[in-house]
């Protein structure tokens, strides 16, 4: 893998987010998770550029979005995205174990939320997650 602090230029934005309600670690988990794979997905590029922002927010939920201009990946094979052990790209081209995704998934499911993404292939990849803003238990 290439060493990021080679590069050119790394531009990475974080807008100002609002409370979420969940466990801490667990989410610190998700987006760390979303962060490293925007990064290592973009590391063969001159000027790496990341941006975790507010994508949409209502009465109950937020939506946060992890863009990045990375290799993106095809559509066609999104179904494979968040299983364990699946991956889209050679271990060889890209380290990794395959089960990265799969865990911010199983996280966001257990805090009533969503998480997908959309991509094309050389065109970067961009992660949404959806989680509540209030205990999921008041939202009844």
């Amino acid at each position: 893998m290439q060493n990021f602090t080679k590069k050119e230029s790394v531009h990475v934005e974080i807008d100002h987010l609002p409370q979420i309600f969940g466990a801490p670690s667990l989410l610190n988990q998700v987006f760390a998770n979303l962060f490293s794979n925007a990064l290592k997905y973009s590391l063969k590029n001159e000027k790496i550029e990341i941006k975790i922002g507010l994508y949409k927010k209502d009465k109950d939920n937020l939506t946060i979005a992890v863009k990045d201009n990375g290799c993106g990946f095809n559509m066609n094979y999104y179904e494979k995205l968040f299983g364990v052990f699946q991956r889209l790209h050679s271990e060889d081209e890209y380290p990794g174990t395959g089960v990265g995704l799969a865990l911010v998934k199983r996280i966001v499911d257990k805090h009533q939320g969503k998480i997908w993404a959309e991509s094309a292939v050389n065109e970067g990849s961009t992660f949404y997650v959806t989680l509540p803003t209030v205990n999921p238990s008041e939202l009844a």
